[in-house]
């Protein structure tokens, strides 16, 4: 039973590597810059998942407390992410109503 246990977290670590990866890719390839935003909160998301995965693979608890820190961390850089994008898009829309008037 516990070498089933350790093949299933083993797959579904497996599982969130491939999203995690898809997730990079968007990151790098995405049409706008809100889906790249969406995509890096989605790394993050990804990233604390897998290390809580392995916290239980391992029978780690300390795991878990990186796990919170990353996602202070994540979520910090998220927002600061959209605080630029806002910034950035409002000048870009100041400038065009300056060109148009």
């Amino acid at each position: 039973m516990d070498n089933l246990y350790t093949l299933l977290m083993q797959a579904a670590m497996i599982v969130l590597g491939l999203c995690l990866f898809a997730c990079l890719f968007r990151a790098v390839r995405g049409p706008s810059t809100s889906d790249r935003i969406v995509a890096v909160n989605m790394t993050g998301t990804f990233v604390i998942t897998i290390i809580l995965f392995l916290s239980l693979l391992m029978k780690e608890d300390y795991l878990i407390d990186i796990a919170l820190i990353y996602a202070m961390l994540s979520f910090l850089a998220v927002v600061l992410l959209c605080r630029i994008y806002i910034g950035i898009h409002r000048a870009k829309k100041a400038r065009e109503e300056k060109k148009d008037a």
